[in-house]
């Protein structure tokens, strides 16, 4: 058994995508290489429909998967190949683009105008870039959940998990997607594939994501003035990136925490993207983007 320790956390960061819409990214769209084979990972949480509303409009997908997890609110989805739907509060989509789709998503808050999601991008491998599109949309009672004694509670999503198998499969990466509560005060270890990436990402309350026996052993982080600071904490919208080993252990603090683990295999293949279309070299992207342009992007 070996502890992954923490190779850094971060806060998520405001950005705006579509046609206007207030979110915050915790990564995506640079050097992505800790978190193959995932490429980005965006929050979007709102309680101002105005914030929101404009949506994402059609928009092109091709080489990778997105994973939509919905928490509040909802969000309709439609796309070039006929497919239409509706994701509500704890439902799920992967959506493999595959060979390349035309979609959009399209953002309502619930009665008090909440809006409240994830989406996550995973790239393919290059021999299942140009697959056939397909969905596998969840609703949320076939989400299943185990609670220990303790009052631990995890969906599993994705992969399996304490006997339990997500509904999601067939995935080249072989992920797993948790969604995970601790009560307050809780310390919990939980296992990770060894050869897989993983992160947490922490949405509701806050905890210490180290081996709790050992106080002084907490990551540091560089800020704008060179100064390295302890971070004990990971609280709402942050980021923990872990380094290797078989598990994870995690103390909750006074509020509790809810947080994402999700873990993959790495691809270990060279990346060439602009916006989400992602292909392994430069002159894939370029005929990706000139069939986009001649109207040949889209394959029967």
């Amino acid at each position: 058994m070996s502890i992954r320790p923490v190779k850094h956390i971060i806060q998520s960061r405001p950005t705006m995508e579509g046609a206007g819409v207030k979110l915050r990214r915790a990564f995506g769209f640079g050097d992505t290489a800790d978190y193959d084979p995932f490429l980005l990972f965006d929050d979007f949480r709102n309680e101002n429909p105005e914030d929101y509303m404009a949506g994402f409009p059609w928009h092109p997908h091709r080489g990778i998967e997105t994973i939509t997890y919905v928490l509040a609110g909802e969000v309709s989805h439609g796309d070039s190949l006929g497919n239409v739907g509706t994701l509500g509060a704890g439902d799920v989509q992967w959506m493999t683009a595959g060979s390349g789709i035309l979609h959009q998503e399209m953002p309502k808050g619930d009665e008090r105008g909440r809006m409240h999601g994830f989406q996550l991008w995973a790239n393919l491998p290059a021999a299942h870039k140009m697959t056939k599109p397909r969905y596998q949309d969840v609703i949320s009672r076939d989400i299943p959940e185990v609670t220990e004694d303790d009052g631990t509670a995890v969906r599993v999503i994705i992969g399996k998990f304490w006997g339990k198998t997500g509904p999601v499969d067939g995935i080249a990466a072989d992920p797993r997607y948790l969604d995970v509560s601790v009560p307050p005060g809780k310390r919990k270890t939980l296992k990770v594939e060894l050869d897989h990436h993983a992160f947490a990402y922490v949405f509701e309350g806050s905890g210490t994501f180290r081996d709790a026996s050992s106080p002084r052993a907490v990551p540091t982080e560089v800020v704008g003035s060179g100064r390295e600071v302890e971070l004990l904490m990971a609280g709402n919208r942050s980021l923990v990136l872990f380094d290797r080993g078989d598990e994870i252990t995690m103390q909750a603090g006074e509020q509790g925490i809810r947080f994402l683990l999700v873990s993959g295999r790495p691809l270990q293949e060279p990346v060439a993207w602009h916006g989400p279309i992602v292909m392994n070299t430069q002159d894939e992207l370029r005929e990706a983007i000139t069939e986009l342009r001649n109207g040949t992007f889209i394959k029967k």
